[in-house]
């Protein structure tokens, strides 16, 4: 599943559903959750479903329910009954033990469908990122947020003056970097919340892939553009990662080699052949 963009829309604003359609994202997030006052969830709920009813186009479809421990998550999981979301997004996941819980209750109502969890929005979340790895439940990726955690712990932003995560936040990004990994699924970075700021999140978003995400979340159709460009490996990426791979292919039993001017070795190989694999994957789903 290629998911380099993922586009939050309210699911209480269905004539704005066209217009996320187009907007070129590998995925939209319909959402029951924070963008949906508490009087609007029943609306959101039945736009959602009758979209979900409709005719799919190439655009996956996941929805982000509300936390397991609220008192919306039985309607919003009742009002999906036996329709097939893409994805389910699952906010303040806390671990494997959440998608267990999850898991139940989507079975109860007839759902079959991976999660990706947003694994970093409480205090305890932080400790069970590692157990993603061992989950038995589907797993679409693995998500953060940088917004509800400070929140939780009394801490005023999670952001520096300049927009950088201040240490916790940069912490908890890094760790479900690597537990997205470690559970061998998409690692998708949060969103940018500054959304009439392109070159800022051009920028965000290169830094992103620079560092091992897969992709990453969005809240305006006008980023879409930029997020798909920089998960996007390039024709020059591509043409030094196969650089590589040729030259091991001719010398198997090297450990190390000179390419492009440089030494290389097993690491570079296997970022090399990864980096293949993951444009031949976008090729494919074009």
């Amino acid at each position: 599943m290629r998911l380099r963009s993922l586009l939050f829309v309210p699911g209480d604003r269905p004539e704005r559903f066209a217009k996320a359609e187009a907007s070129g994202a590998d995925a939209l997030i319909l959402d029951f959750e924070d963008a949906v006052a508490a009087a609007a969830k029943p609306a959101a709920r039945a736009a959602v479903a009758a979209r979900l009813g409709e005719p799919r186009g190439s655009v996956r479809l996941f929805v982000r329910i509300n936390p397991l421990d609220g008192g919306f998550v039985a309607d919003d999981l009742a009002a999906l009954r036996g329709l097939a979301p893409d994805a389910i997004v699952l906010p303040k996941a806390e671990g494997a033990a959440s998608l267990t819980e999850l898991a139940q209750r989507l079975a109860a109502v007839g759902i079959a469908a991976p999660v990706l969890p947003i694994a970093t929005e409480t205090p305890a979340a932080i400790f069970a990122l590692g157990s993603y790895a061992q989950a038995e439940v589907p797993l679409a990726g693995l998500t953060w947020g940088a917004e509800d955690l400070p929140a939780a712990i009394g801490a005023t932003t999670s952001r520096e003056d300049d927009g950088r995560y201040t240490p916790p936040y940069e912490m908890a990004r890094s760790l479900t970097l690597f537990a997205a990994h470690a559970a061998g699924v998409a690692a998708i970075d949060t969103v940018y919340p500054a959304f009439r700021d392109l070159d800022g999140l051009a920028a965000y978003a290169a830094r992103a892939a620079r560092d091992g995400f897969t992709g990453m979340m969005a809240i305006h159709p006008a980023q879409v553009a930029a997020i798909n460009a920089a998960f996007t490996p390039t024709e020059t990426q591509i043409a030094a990662a196969r650089r590589i791979t040729a030259a091991f292919a001719a010398a198997p039993d090297a450990g190390a080699l000179q390419v492009d001017g440089r030494m290389v070795d097993a690491p570079h190989l296997k970022q090399a052949q990864r980096l293949i694999a993951r444009a031949g994957a976008d090729a494919a789903a074009d």
